[in-house]
């Protein structure tokens, strides 16, 4: 009894202590300040982040079997024409988010797959205030749409230089998950420059781990001082959820974006006149370049283009432009997209193996032509048959036998090879000579449908 008797005694000493000990947790440190809290700056942004509701009417889905007349005759089914053309009309409503970009004139930034299709937009602000949106334009390759409200005491948000972002840095994705109502997540940047997901035609995502789902597209992503930095879009979600790997839209693609929408209602990209590729190891070794070397490999030019006028030539590496360092395809068009017709860069290249900056103008989308170039004959080549090329210069591709090296380098039936070992090639002859220079690797340039590309074969 005695034992019982203290047992509980010492019970009931725990939960005094532990009742204590809670209550006088502080909220303060021990220098008096209070803790770290992102409170402060989310009530300053919170406002300017809004939920978007779209609204569109799609035809009800009726059997195909109703149509089959074997169908209605066997079960006895009236006559009733196109069915499909009689049913009835669904509406349907999708969640997303948005940031006000521009408190005065009411504009509202989202992604365009939250409003494609729709017959209506509603704009939700945090204070319960809701208006129908306008489409001012969209941008599909990008992923962006503006819209316009009519709506008095709005709160914008600060946007930032998503280019001075790095690797680790903290950000907050403010949006509409599931249509459940504004949420806070948080997170670190976790890459940046991600591309080649065929996610959109321009891409250079920033990637986070801060939790993005299904309605946060459209939404803010900011630094800890409340500024935009990037408009969350995607994720990668193999089981329908958030698995910490969400991509947006660096904020400084999105508004060069939007200001082409304000001010023509579209966006239209132009171009400096190259086909590019990204550098494989196989390349890398054919045009003998430093192991790492970082880049995009032009595979040709266009004759009159502002890269031709610049001296740019097939084989060139572009490492930058305008200071920013170019690593792939997709990066490089997307730097190219950010601006205008008209605009110069300056790209920096390897050109013959020395490094040279260039000033290169943004001209209007053209079609790539041949360029001329180089080619040979050779045991790396079994199984590919050539004939000259009646209709020019170089040498035709005729048949590529399966499982042969050229085959699993690339090479098909109908390329016309331009270009062998930087050797131009001209015909046959030409060819063969160019070839008795390859050794253990064969760097072949051809035009293909119009568009110049490299393939090595080892």
């Amino acid at each position: 009894m005695k034992i019982k008797s203290a047992r509980l005694l010492v019970m009931m000493l725990c939960l005094s202590l532990s009742y204590s000990v809670n209550s006088a947790i502080p909220n303060v440190t021990a220098q008096g300040k209070p803790f770290p809290s992102l409170a402060p700056m989310l009530k300053k942004v919170n406002s300017a982040v809004v939920n978007i509701a779209t609204y569109s009417t799609k035809q009800a889905l009726v059997n195909p079997l109703l149509n089959d007349p074997f169908f209605r005759h066997f079960f006895d089914i009236p006559e009733q024409g196109n069915l499909q053309q009689k049913a009835p009309q669904k509406r349907q409503k999708s969640a997303g988010s948005g940031v006000i970009i521009n408190a005065q004139d009411g504009i509202v930034m989202t992604n365009y797959h939250v409003i494609k299709d729709a017959d209506e937009v509603q704009v939700s602000l945090i204070d319960g205030r809701s208006y129908k949106a306008k489409i001012i334009g969209s941008d599909p390759e990008l992923d962006i749409a503006i819209l316009s409200i009519k709506a008095k005491k709005l709160t914008q948000v600060t946007i930032s230089e998503s280019i001075l972002l790095e690797v680790g840095d903290f950000v907050v994705a403010i949006g509409n998950p599931f249509g459940l109502g504004q949420t806070v997540t948080t997170g670190i940047v976790s890459a940046l420059g991600r591309s080649g997901l065929g996610i959109e035609g321009y891409e250079n995502f920033i990637q986070t781990d801060a939790s993005i789902n299904p309605g946060n597209s459209g939404g803010a992503l900011v630094n800890l001082n409340g500024e935009l930095v990037g408009i969350n879009t995607a994720i990668i979600a193999p089981a329908g959820g958030n698995i910490g790997i969400g991509f947006a839209i660096p904020i400084n693609m999105a508004e060069a974006s939007m200001q082409k929408i304000i001010k023509y209602g579209e966006v239209k990209r132009g171009q400096i006149g190259v086909s590019i590729q990204d550098i494989t190891r196989d390349l890398s070794e054919a045009l003998g370049l430093e192991n790492g070397q970082l880049g995009v490999l032009v595979a040709g030019v266009t004759k009159g283009s502002p890269a031709e006028k610049a001296g740019l030539i097939p084989g060139d590496i572009i490492t930058g432009v305008d200071g920013q360092l170019t690593k792939s395809t997709g990066q490089l068009r997307s730097q190219i997209g950010l601006k205008s017709i008209g605009d110069t860069v300056k790209v920096t290249l390897l050109h013959n193996g020395i490094k040279k900056t260039v000033d290169v103008g943004i001209g209007k989308p053209q079609t790539l032509s041949t360029a001329d170039s180089s080619g040979e004959l050779h045991p790396l080549l079994e199984g590919v048959s050539f004939a000259n090329n009646n209709k020019g210069q170089g040498v035709k591709v005729t048949e590529v036998q399966a499982n042969s090296p050229a085959a699993y380098s690339g090479l098909e039936e109908g390329d016309l090879i331009i270009a062998t070992n930087k050797h131009s090639v001209d015909d046959l002859l030409s060819f063969k000579k160019a070839l008795g220079l390859a050794k253990n690797s064969i760097l072949l340039q051809v035009n293909r449908n119009g568009m110049s590309l490299f393939i090595a074969i080892r």
